[in-house]
């Protein structure tokens, strides 16, 4: 024999409880259906991020640079405006280049820059790979 107890099922609600009598609605509507996970990202955006893509274009730089002497380390910052690839000759000092990727600017003068150690833009532009040929070595003729 099995024993069980039921409840009637109550609708849940956030609003207080009602008296006898006085109507649920007095002018305001509560129809509105919010999507959750919508909500959450619009209150805290997620940060800006180097896709895949981005990232192995980056590091085709950075490794070729680093094959060569020039760089030894590297730090990635993600914020909610924009997302930077640093450089570092030594660890601990103040990055030689930010490779920065902005989506505000997207629409303007271009998503991708390359700033040197001051703060100079070396090179802006929408196509990261065309931004990171700042990065190649022009060959010079040399008089001997």
């Amino acid at each position: 024999m099995v024993l069980s107890h039921q409840k009637a099922e109550m609708p849940m609600s956030d609003q207080p409880d009602l008296a006898r009598g006085e109507p649920r609605h007095q002018g305001q509507t509560t129809d509105v259906v919010v999507d959750l996970h919508e909500y959450k990202k619009a209150k805290n955006p997620p940060p800006v991020t180097f896709h895949r893509r981005e990232l192995d274009q980056i590091l085709k730089v950075y490794g070729r640079m680093v094959g060569e002497g020039e760089w030894r380390d590297y730090a990635i910052d993600h914020t909610k405006d924009c997302a930077v690839f640093a450089v570092f000759k030594r660890t601990g000092e103040v990055p030689l280049y930010r490779i920065e990727k902005n989506p505000k600017l997207a629409a303007k003068q271009g998503a991708y820059s390359v700033a040197s150690a001051n703060g100079m833009v070396l090179k802006r532009g929408h196509d990261l790979a065309q931004v990171l040929k700042v990065f190649d070595k022009v060959l010079k003729l040399v008089e001997t």
